[in-house]
């Protein structure tokens, strides 16, 4: 099954977990067309960003506060700091992860880190 055939699917399937978590375990981004509810899991979540580190911006807010949601995603690609709580950009452990996989990650970081 390919993740992005999530956008296409019935909004009962959308709202499936195990529907969506094997949808983003294929491809994060697809966290995009989850139920909002299912963008709010945790589990759901980490599995999307693990898989690629894009899917942080579809994350509900309260797992873009999360320090190891976040820390999965910079580490899969250190740019999506960008999407990261504004506490978090402000973490040195964050932000060290995020710069060691990608250096231009640093322009997200909180001002006080550079």
């Amino acid at each position: 099954m390919y993740g992005f055939a999530l956008e296409y699917a019935d909004p009962k399937l959308k709202a499936d977990p195990a529907f969506v978590l094997a949808a983003v375990q294929k491809n994060g981004r697809a966290l995009k067309y989850a139920d909002p509810e299912l963008k709010a899991d945790p589990k759901i979540v980490l599995a999307a960003v693990q898989q690629n580190g894009h899917a942080l911006q579809y994350a509900d807010p309260k797992l873009k506060a999360d320090p190891g949601i976040v820390l999965a995603a910079v580490q899969q690609n250190g740019w999506v700091l960008k999407f990261a709580d504004p506490k978090l950009q402000a973490d040195p452990e964050i932000v060290l992860a995020a710069v060691q996989q990608n250096g231009h990650a640093l322009q997200y970081a909180d001002p006080k880190l550079k």
